[in-house]
């Protein structure tokens, strides 16, 4: 199967392409992730944070774009009754100052603006087909840059892989999404490109950073997230074939809707999470 820009995002290319988001929905939960892939189920969250992500990143990857978006989505980002009726809902006014924080920023413009952007990339990984967007691709200097929109930039989250509290870019997974890309953009071009990603937070006024991936702690969490895949990726692709049966992680939304009861258990023995 090709990937194009529009069959990107189709559940259809999940079955033949792996990527950084379907693994890490199987890292947390195996039959919930399969069950969403086979449309079996959807979890119940707010459209909104996705929509202020992609609003934000589509003003950056060109006006065309940015203004088919806004179209789409209108009813979702314009109040329709009261004093603001007319006007930019709340959470895409944050949006706004999201984009004003860092459409000026020198650095910014010099690292993202240049690169072509929302760029497909494929390879194999470890004897499997995978797949990535490039949100900014800059071959000719060797670079490519992801841009992030998050709650909190210097917040703090525990990891219990570490045992330790850890920043956003360790818990939601950017290690392994940064390396897996660096592998892509080595298959698809034939180039070992740096990765940088540009944070803007949702804080009124909104914080920014720009992040490398160069010190020593960045390359070993990247090698963990790659040994990762290697040691989780057969069992995945056979749950997903239906050759084994996917394990429960019995805490999750998609877990606490079709569970059981099945004996009771000592109160003792309740589990924490």
């Amino acid at each position: 199967m090709e990937l194009t820009e529009e069959n990107y995002y189709d559940k259809d290319t999940s079955w033949h392409y792996m990527s950084v988001s379907l693994f890490k929905d199987f890292m947390q939960c195996e039959a919930a992730a399969l069950a969403k892939l086979k449309d079996e189920w959807q979890p119940e969250r707010s459209p909104v944070p996705l929509l202020v992500g992609n609003y934000v990143h589509s003003y950056f990857e060109s006006e065309e774009s940015h203004q088919k978006f806004v179209d789409a989505n209108s009813k979702e980002m314009i109040s329709s009754r009261g004093k603001t009726k007319g006007q930019l809902k709340a959470d895409f006014k944050v949006a706004d100052a999201m984009i004003n924080a860092l459409k000026d920023e020198t650095v910014f413009k010099a690292l993202y603006e240049p690169g072509q952007k929302e760029v497909i990339v494929t390879g194999d990984i470890y004897g499997y087909k995978w797949k990535g967007k490039i949100d900014s691709l800059n071959l000719d200097q060797l670079y490519f840059c992801d841009l992030k929109t998050v709650d909190d930039i210097h917040k703090k989250h525990w990891s219990s892989a570490y045992n330790k509290y850890d920043n956003f870019i360790a818990d939601r997974g950017y290690f392994m999404q940064m390396a897996v890309y660096i592998e892509l953009i080595k298959q698809t071009f034939g180039v070992s490109c740096q990765p940088f990603i540009f944070a803007v937070s949702k804080q009124t006024p909104p914080d920014k950073e720009a992040i490398d991936f160069n010190g020593d702690q960045d390359a070993i969490y990247m090698e963990d997230a790659m040994r990762m895949i290697e040691e989780n990726q057969e069992h995945i692709q056979r749950v997903m074939s239906g050759e084994e049966v996917p394990t429960r992680c019995n805490h999750c939304e998609y877990c606490r809707l079709t569970k059981k009861i099945e004996l009771p258990i000592h109160a003792s023995d309740i589990e924490i999470y």
